[in-house]
């Protein structure tokens, strides 16, 4: 059970007249037909979610009375398991709900999350605020040699959660927690939706010569973007990062590069209705204040609690361990790319929309590589089988698409069968691809059911949602390599739950900064000489990847690095720094900007995600001070692949297998950090992120 929702009054709970009853309602969490029931996204009305959010509420709520009324002494099965089976109705509401307003918003989905975020947050606090379930859960631990290891771990966590979420505070305090909760969940679903307002725009091309230097793919891909929105004479550049990038990165017009780049990276910044900075602010010092009524010195360190990393020293540390290297890389970057400006009598000083554009001219000069080279040979449907036959091979996984045959949100949206060669059939992959209005920006997974066994095994269902740009009718979609890892990479994270094996769904979930683990990890198969043999191949004529051109990519593998690991790094050092604030008093604008000052950012990029549109940041409290948890994960990722590669092939079923059953089965038990000594025979050690990334390793 996540805890979520239990019991609330009836003034947090009422809502505007309901547009259907709780009988209608009940189809968004009665999940029939095959597959143990599967989620009914082609009946998710907007209408049916007040009824549905209230009654889950109740059930909720009477679930919860009843673990705390049972007059006998608390148990494990009584008390915990107990709360493993709660909420379930509640929870597949939520699901759907999360679905829809990621996929498929408007201002009626929008409408919803803001009036019900409060609400919701309401609701969860009255379980995490109730005494009797915070004396039942210590009476559990009171005597841990009646569980099993797994048990009292899953006993521990839910009785640390409830303790990090305010059970052990006074009335008043809890009432006070209560009020801030409520308000940050207000401010995350404002700022989802001016982030997406601002993400649904997009700059106007008028005719094709202005797209000088871009792949006949890309060129089409606009023009279907703008013949979507009603202007088939025109081109859109939708503020997306996987219609921008490619235009910074082929496109010979400077000023439309520059008109460009300063549209995508003033998402949220423009002072207008979509302005996020005020709601930051709010955000931060909110967080801050919650932090210290709970008993820490900043949001930080309250975040930090239940992670690998533990405290915001240690993952400070990292960064700093990898960022002096990464901004020096920066700098001869700069230098090589200055001198082709030079060499061209461009007479410019480059600018960050110009970074993308000529580390290309310079990977060019120094391997013969051109990115718009290797484009026609990743067509994303290749990509897609490329990623089920690596998964096939390393894990024994089979997937048979069974798209028309399950409910889904969008006409786009395909969904296979998953077969595990040793266990059978395990599970539904749902695939999003492709952008669209009222989808948030980004690649993500998600899982809609969860792995469990405790009750009989169940099917997972786990998805994955790209934003890659739709090809013109009958075209084939062709993506970059950075597309293509990923891919691979949300693939990663579907592998890890399709893989998971846990006994309860408490266990199911990981510390963030291991989470990114599995797929990070994932992400080096895709220039694999066998994946690249079968699957990369030219578009047309379905030719192999040129022997050459496969040379040329291996030798520029480290290319480009300090640009790459800078534009991340920032952002999580900008996070850590803003979460470590003990007031929380902060201009966004300004607190950005001085940081980085301080930290000698170069000027010729950008953090990744500028606060004002850092969603992993401030539409919930899931990344914040965590986005360290990339780099993290990463550290464990690239020994990992070291164990692969120090055999006489990466293909090693042994090793593979290995893999698959102490780091992708386990969940949450044992501890992540023993479940990779488990695997690696030690701890991780960062010597092969610095190899991988080509930096120095003293």
């Amino acid at each position: 059970m996540r805890i979520v929702l239990a019991a609330v009054c009836a003034a947090l709970i009422a809502a505007p007249a309901m547009a259907a009853t709780v009988t209608e309602a009940s189809v968004l969490w009665q999940w029939t037909g095959p597959y143990d029931g599967l989620p009914p996204f082609d009946k998710a009305d907007p209408k049916l979610f007040d009824a549905a959010f209230e009654a889950g509420i109740k059930a909720q709520q009477a679930d919860i009375a009843a673990i705390v009324a049972n007059p006998a002494p608390a148990t494990f099965d009584n008390t915990i398991v107990a709360l493993e089976r709660s909420g379930k109705q509640l929870d597949r509401n939520g699901r759907i709900f999360g679905v829809m307003t990621a996929n498929v918003s408007n201002a009626e989905w929008q409408a919803l999350d803001k009036r019900w975020a409060p609400r919701l947050s309401a609701a969860a606090d009255a379980i995490n605020f109730d005494k009797r379930l915070f004396e039942r859960m210590n009476a559990v631990l009171a005597d841990p040699g009646k569980m099993t290891p797994e048990q009292l771990r899953l006993a521990q966590r839910y009785r640390d959660r409830l303790a990090r979420s305010g059970a052990g505070l006074d009335d008043a305090g809890k009432a006070k927690l209560g009020a801030l909760n409520q308000q940050l969940a207000t401010l995350f679903a404002d700022f989802s939706a001016r982030l997406l307002a601002d993400e649904n725009s997009w700059t106007v091309v008028d005719s094709e010569a202005a797209l000088a230097g871009m792949p006949a793919a890309n060129i089409a891909a606009y023009r279907a973007a703008a013949a979507r929105n009603g202007a088939p004479d025109k081109f859109f550049i939708v503020n997306t990062r996987s219609a921008v990038d490619p235009l910074l990165t082929f496109a010979t017009d400077r000023r439309l590069r520059e008109t460009v780049w300063k549209k995508f990276v003033a998402r949220g910044d423009n002072g207008d209705a979509n302005d996020t900075n005020a709601l930051i602010a709010d955000i931060v010092r909110l967080r801050a204040e919650r932090a210290k009524l709970l008993g820490f010195a900043t949001h930080a360190d309250w975040r930090m609690q239940d992670t690998m990393a533990k405290t915001p020293a240690a993952a400070t540390a990292l960064m700093m361990r990898v960022w002096p290297a990464a901004i020096a890389r920066v700098g001869e970057e700069v230098a090589d790319m200055q001198k082709i400006a030079d060499a061209e009598k461009a007479g410019i000083t480059i600018a960050p929309w110009d970074y993308r554009f000529y580390a290309e001219k310079v990977r060019k000069a120094r391997y013969d590589l051109d990115q718009a080279e290797l484009k026609p040979y990743f067509a994303l449907e290749n990509m897609i089988e490329a990623s089920y036959w690596a998964a096939g091979k390393l894990y024994g996984f089979t997937f048979t698409e069974v798209t028309g045959k399950v409910p889904v949100f969008a006409p786009t949206v395909r969904v296979w069968e998953v077969r595990d060669g040793k266990r059978g059939f395990v599970g539904l992959f749902y695939r999003d691809d492709f952008a669209r209005a009222g989808k948030r920006s980004g690649a993500w997974a998600t899982s809609y059911r969860s792995p469990s066994s405790f009750d009989g095994p169940v099917t997972v269902l786990s998805s994955n949602n790209n934003n890659f740009t739709e090809a013109a009718p009958g075209e084939s979609v062709l993506i970059s390599l950075a597309d293509a890892r990923t891919l691979f990479h949300e693939f990663g994270h579907a592998l890890h739950a399709l893989s998971s094996q846990v006994r309860y769904p408490g266990l199911g979930g990981t510390p963030r900064d291991f989470v990114e683990y599995p797929s990070q990890f994932n992400e080096h198969w895709v220039l694999t000489p066998e994946v690249l043999d079968k699957f990369a191949r030219h578009y047309k004529t379905g030719a192999a990847m040129p022997t050459a051109l496969i040379a040329k990519i291996e030798a520029s593998d480290k290319f480009n690095q300090g640009f790459a690991t800078t534009e991340g790094l920032s952002s999580a050092l900008v996070d850590m720094a803003l979460h470590t604030l003990p007031g929380g008093i902060v201009d966004p604008d300004a607190f950005e900007r001085d940081t980085l000052t301080k930290l000698g950012m170069p000027a010729q990029l950008v953090m990744r995600h500028r606060l004002p549109h850092f969603g992993h940041l401030f539409q919930s409290d899931a990344y914040s001070a965590g986005y360290y948890s990339y780099l993290w994960s990463e550290v464990m990722d690239a020994d990992t692949w070291a164990a692969f590669t120090e055999s006489k092939t990466p293909w090693d079923p042994a090793i593979a297998a290995r893999y698959k059953a102490e780091v992708l089965a386990t969940g949450n038990f044992p501890d992540r950090g023993e479940a990779f000594r488990r695997f690696r025979g030690r701890d991780p050690e960062v010597k092969a992120l610095l190899e991988k990334r080509g930096f120095p390793t003293n």
